[in-house]
């Protein structure tokens, strides 16, 4: 696909649709913030958590913590990042902004899935705000079919709550040892934590709870079909 550039003159501008973020309106970034952002958006979608400073040097290749930090602060100031200075691994990237279009989808009524009902058109609306509220979101594309019947199959996005506690029967998003992320039902038995799978074919994980950390519950999940 050719992707437009957004340069002005002689000044080096990168494309501003990537695989993870896409803005109508073009928004001047370099190069090398290009690189952090799909990285943020990489890691965050493979891991379940933002990467530290170090992991974004380390992943980039870059060996000075203070250029990160220049990085992450100019895309914060452009309004494509935001961070919470009173917790860890708090870099986010931020939905694109200006698509008015899909920002609220017109509810035009209700559809039957068992009997027919008849349809009555409404002039209201409906957006992911009205699901989400004011609580902490992020999207995680699912890998695998591990919870499969619970309707979520590889391909799907499910929503999640960033949320270090959970109860009971919960599907949560739950990193293991600091560094396996899985999306499992929550369960404790004494001191271990049961992490169930929602297919027949598919064992529990049992692990410590000193090293099951929550990382987040999962409020809905997105399907695309086209």
């Amino acid at each position: 696909m050719k992707r437009k550039a957004c340069g002005e003159g002689g000044i080096n501008k990168v494309a501003c649709n990537s695989l993870f973020i896409r803005y109508n309106s073009c928004m001047a970034i370099t190069r090398r913030q290009k690189e952090v952002l799909d990285f943020l958006s990489g890691f965050t979608q493979k891991n379940g958590y933002s990467p530290s400073y170090e992991e974004i040097a380390s992943g980039l290749g870059l060996s000075s913590l203070a250029t990160v930090h220049k990085h992450v602060t100019n895309l914060q100031n452009k309004g494509l990042l935001q961070r919470a200075h009173n917790r860890s691994r708090s870099i986010d990237v931020l939905p694109a902004r200006g698509n008015k279009r899909a920002d609220r989808l017109p509810l035009l009524g209700r559809i039957a899935a068992g009997r027919p009902v008849e349809a009555i058109e409404t002039a209201e609306s409906i957006s992911l705000g009205d699901i989400i509220g004011n609580r902490e979101v992020f999207a995680l594309e699912v890998r695998g079919d591990s919870m499969r019947d619970e309707h979520i199959v590889s391909g799907d996005y499910v929503l999640v709550e960033r949320t270090r506690t959970a109860r009971e029967g919960e599907i949560i998003v739950a990193l293991i040892d600091g560094s396996d992320a899985t999306l499992k039902r929550f369960y404790r038995e004494g001191s271990m934590i049961r992490l169930q799978p929602s297919n027949t074919e598919m064992a529990p994980i049992f692990a410590p709870a000193s090293s099951v950390s929550i990382q987040g519950k999962v409020l809905g999940v997105l399907r695309k079909y086209a």
